[in-house]
C-alpha cells in the first residue's frame, strides 16, 4: 500500500468515525460523546498510521514507541469524557451552538463534525511524521519527547482529577474552581493538552535536516494551541461561564492566565 492511499483510507474512516459521531449525538442527545469518539479516533487512526511499514516491511522501535505514546493519550482522554458523559449533562460549547443554530442544528452539527474529522486527520498525520523519522537509534530528542508526552498525560489528569473533586463537594455549588492548578491557568487541562502535542516535533525533528518532512509535526501543536484558544476551546467556554457565574468569572479572569500556567495577579 503506498502512502498516498493509506493517508486517503485514513481521511475517509476518519469522516466515517465522525459521521457516526453525529449519529450518537442525535440519537442521545449527549454531545459529550462526540469528543469521546473524536479523542479515541485520533489515536486509534495515528497509531495505524505510525505503525505502517510500508513496502520494506520493517518496523523501528520509535514507530512502536510514538504508536504507544498516542494510543495511551487516546485512552485516557477518551476513557475520562466517556465517563463524564456517561453521568449525563450538556457540553455548554454544544449546548450554545445548539441555540445559535435552532432548527438548523443537526445539518449544520454534521459538517462541524467533517471539519473535526479533518482537524483529526491533521493531528494523526503529525503522530506519523513523528514515528518515521528515519534515524536508526533512539536520540536524547526521542527520550525528551517521551518525558514530555509523560508528564502532559498525569498533568491533564491532575487537572481533571482537581475539578472533578471540586465539583463533587456539595459546598461549592455554583463557585468556581480555584484549587491546585486551576489557580495558576484557567484552563490547565487544555493546556496539558497542548503541551501532548508538543511532543511529536521532538521525535520527528532532526537538528541535521536529514528529515525535512520533520518539520510538519510543528502543524499539530500549532493547530491545537489555535483550536483550543481561539475557536472550540476556551471562546465557548469561558462564553458559557461569564453567563453562567458573571462578576465571580469576571474577578477569577482578571487574577488567572487563560491558558499558559503563571502567578496570580491581585
Amino acid at each position: 500500500m503506498t502512502a498516498a492511499l493509506l493517508l486517503t483510507g485514513a481521511a475517509i474512516a476518519l469522516s466515517a468515525i465522525m459521521t457516526l459521531a453525529w449519529r450518537v449525538q442525535m440519537r442521545t442527545k449527549q454531545s459529550g460523546w462526540i469528543d469521546t469518539i473524536w479523542s479515541f479516533a485520533v489515536g486509534a487512526v495515528g497509531a495505524c498510521l505510525a505503525l505502517w511499514t510500508g513496502n520494506d516491511g520493517a518496523l523501528s522501535f520509535r514507530q512502536i514507541l510514538v504508536a504507544v505514546l498516542a494510543a495511551a493519550w487516546s485512552l485516557r482522554l477518551g476513557l475520562s469524557l466517556a465517563r463524564r458523559t456517561r453521568k449525563g449533562g450538556e457540553d455548554p460549547r454544544y449546548a450554545a451552538l445548539y441555540e445559535e443554530w435552532g432548527k438548523d442544528y443537526p445539518r449544520r452539527l454534521f459538517w462541524f463534525l467533517q471539519i473535526q474529522a479533518a482537524a483529526a486527520f491533521l493531528l494523526a498525520a503529525t503522530i506519523a511524521i513523528a514515528a518515521h523519522n528515519p534515524s536508526p537509534e533512539l536520540r536524547i530528542a526521542d527520550i525528551a519527547g517521551t518525558m514530555l508526552l509523560a508528564v502532559s498525560v498525569l498533568g491533564e489528569r491532575l487537572a481533571d482529577n482537581q475539578l472533578r473533586d471540586f465539583r463533587a463537594n456539595p459546598a461549592n455549588g455554583g463557585k468556581i474552581c480555584e484549587s491546585g492548578l486551576w489557580a495558576y491557568s484557567r484552563h490547565p487541562n487544555y493546556f496539558f493538552e497542548w503541551l501532548a502535542w508538543c511532543a511529536y516535533p521532538l521525535f520527528a525533528i532532526n537538528t541535521d535536516l536529514s528529515y525535512p518532512i520533520g518539520f510538519a509535526a510543528l502543524i499539530g501543536p500549532a493547530f491545537m494551541y489555535w483550536l483550543l484558544v481561539h475557536v472550540s476551546g476556551i471562546p465557548l467556554l469561558e462564553a458559557h461561564m461569564l453567563r453562567s457565574r458573571g462578576a465571580a468569572f469576571e474577578a477569577y479572569r482578571s487574577r488567572v492566565n487563560a491558558f499558559f500556567p503563571g502567578p496570580r495577579r491581585l
